[in-house]
């Protein structure tokens, strides 16, 4: 079975619902994945915004997710650690967690949610910047999946 990564809020390609967005409550859109290679020993989650104006936006790292987890619920706390003792790195808003769509007004930008599940545990330390996760994934990585949402900005 190929890894997936899925989430019930919105379907692929499809628009992000305000409530995770930061014209919303910006709080984290429940996630859902299978396929787990037997051999992953951890996971690693990456939301980026490519569309973004100053290059590649990182909205929410995740790194040491157990290779048994099945997803994430909605609303993920804003800390260091999750439940399992996961880590969430700085977004590029500077802030621990999910930072979710906020883009200036103007065409659609596209949210792509990344799971990677790597051969090694990642036992990196809460708080690391997007580069420093990815570095930490490079020649590690066993599987990728991608989900991919838009979200658009009104004019004022």
């Amino acid at each position: 079975m190929k890894l997936q990564i899925r989430s019930p809020a919105f379907g692929y390609g499809e628009p992000i619902p305000v409530q995770y967005t930061g014209l919303g409550k910006d709080i984290s859109p429940p996630l859902e994945w299978s396929g787990i290679p037997a051999e992953a020993k951890s996971l690693a989650l990456i939301v980026e915004d490519p569309d973004a104006p100053v290059g590649t936006w990182a909205h929410w790292l995740v790194y040491g997710l157990s290779p048994q987890s099945s997803g994430l619920a909605e609303d993920q706390p804003k800390t260091q650690y999750l439940a399992g003792g996961a880590r969430q790195g700085l977004n590029d808003f500077r802030r621990l967690g999910y930072g979710g769509p906020l883009p200036p007004p103007g065409p659609p930008h596209r949210y792509f949610f990344r799971l990677y599940a790597v051969d090694c545990l990642l036992d990196e330390p809460p708080g690391l910047v997007r580069s420093k996760v990815l570095a930490a994934l490079r020649g590690h990585v066993l599987a990728e999946a991608e989900w991919m949402g838009t979200f658009q900005r009104p004019r004022a």
